[in-house]
């Protein structure tokens, strides 16, 4: 066999592979002799059959067989005497001569054919000693606990039925039915039957609850709305509807002492437990955001520390996933690249760079976890899925089953928590110095900051 590589032009590599046919050949007689104790025949005893007699039989599919094989086997071997890591799969150009092909497929001439490589390129890590970071921390105050225990209470506050007359005010709860219509039709999924609507939560669109204020139970009235532009049902949206809404009851707030009373009713044995318990999910929600900002300004480290060029198909790849993401959120929302105040091309050019960047980070932290032996065990993975499983109750058997025989999805499991492992190996060399700062700098939209 004769491999020479014919391109070497930045990371991508081609090798003509030339095999004598006598290789061919003795591949083929190999195989036919191995099919001869696994095939039954009508006059001939199991494991003997002649191999002439097979090979007239099954010469043609065997020869294929053994052509993929080793194929296989060379693209291997390309690989692994060259030390490359593939971008992506090799892709093999065979003979597209037909007489040519035929002579190979019946032994009688070379196997000559190309493989196309694309390498992913060698990456020298930085220093990651060397890297400073500032991680942002907020404390929880009794003020954000209070306002937290606030909106807890509004969410089980009781409503009572008002007095027969009397009419909906704010913050009052009116069930209601209604049937809505665009042109005088009425349209896909505005009906409705026995819902309750506390007037001024925003739970309905824009104009339809204010128009309920003053509604007595029983009583019907016509209420007209415009659907917003970026209304999620692209059919409806910046549409004008009426709905015919007939109000069934009206209900008030009525009072809720918070006290260990209100705990027991949520599963706390007090008010002191419920208040504890609400100030650790708050601080669960800061460590998180606080982590999330941490990881962001340590990759843009990375991104600063690791300039080189990404192979184009993985980069490609990347920008077509997050593209067809972009359009079909532009979609839903019914706007264009004008409303978000650019043009198709620029957008593109801005979202590739963003699939470079990603491609790039992704090689890195996948090289720092292979150089420093970091590891997802099978551990890790089955807890992750356990989690996942958990949202989908009555179905957990259903998902698990789906994640262990899915390698794709399997592989989306695995990679966030190889991600953060690699993120706290390099965390553990780095400079990292706290810094308090209040709620409201913590949750600030970096791009907004940065606007």
């Amino acid at each position: 066999m004769d491999v020479t590589q014919t391109t070497a032009e930045g990371l991508k590599r081609e090798f003509r592979v030339v095999v004598p046919a006598a290789d061919l050949e003795t591949r083929l007689n190999d195989r036919l002799v191995r099919l001869k104790d696994q095939v039954r025949l009508n006059g001939f005893r199991p494991g003997k059959v002649p191999v002439g007699h097979l090979r007239k039989l099954y010469g043609r599919a065997v020869m294929a067989e053994a052509i993929e094989e080793l194929v296989r086997e060379t693209n291997a071997k390309i690989v692994t005497d060259n030390g490359f890591k593939l971008a992506m799969d090799p892709q093999v150009k065979m003979p597209e001569d037909k007489t040519e092909l035929e002579g190979v497929v019946e032994g009688k001439s070379d196997l000559s054919y190309t493989v196309a490589l694309e390498v992913v390129p060698a990456i020298d890590l930085a220093d990651f000693k060397g890297i400073t970071l500032e991680r942002l921390v907020a404390e929880v105050g009794s003020d954000e606990i209070q306002e937290a225990l606030k909106r807890l209470a509004d969410q089980n506050r009781p409503f009572t039925a008002k007095p027969e007359g009397a009419a909906a005010e704010t913050g009052d709860r009116v069930t209601i039915s209604f049937v809505g219509r665009i042109g005088g039709e009425p349209f896909e999924g505005g009906t409705g039957e026995d819902i309750p609507l506390t007037i001024g939560s925003g739970q309905f669109i824009p104009g339809f609850e204010d128009q309920l204020i003053g509604v007595k139970a029983g009583e019907t009235r016509t209420v007209s709305v415009t659907f917003p532009e970026n209304y999620l049902a692209e059919k409806l949206a910046g549409k004008a509807a009426e709905f015919e809404v007939t109000a069934k009851s009206v209900e008030a707030p009525g009072e809720l002492t918070l006290d260990d009373d209100f705990a027991k009713k949520l599963g706390l044995e007090s008010l002191a437990k419920l208040e504890e318990a609400i100030g650790e999910r708050i601080k669960a929600d800061f460590t998180a955001q606080s982590r999330q900002k941490l990881k962001r300004q340590l990759l843009d480290k990375l991104d600063t520390l690791h300039k080189f060029e990404p192979p184009p198909s993985l980069v490609e790849e990347e920008f077509k996933a997050v593209w067809e993401t972009v359009l079909t959120d532009l979609k839903s929302q019914n706007r264009s690249f004008a409303d978000e105040g650019t043009d198709e091309e620029k957008a593109k050019a801005e979202y590739r760079d963003i699939a470079d960047r990603r491609v790039r980070l992704g090689l890195v932290l996948a090289e720092i976890g292979e150089k420093n032996g970091i590891k997802v065990t099978d551990d890790e993975i089955s807890r992750a899925i356990v989690e996942r499983a958990r949202q989908y109750p009555g179905q957990e058997q259903q998902v698990w089953d789906f994640y262990r025989k899915n390698p794709g999805a399997l592989a989306s499991v695995r990679a966030p928590i190889f991600e953060e492992k690699v993120v706290d190996y390099i965390l553990e060399l780095a400079t990292v110095t706290d810094r308090t700062v209040a709620k409201d700098e913590l949750f600030k939209d970096d791009e907004a900051a940065a606007a």
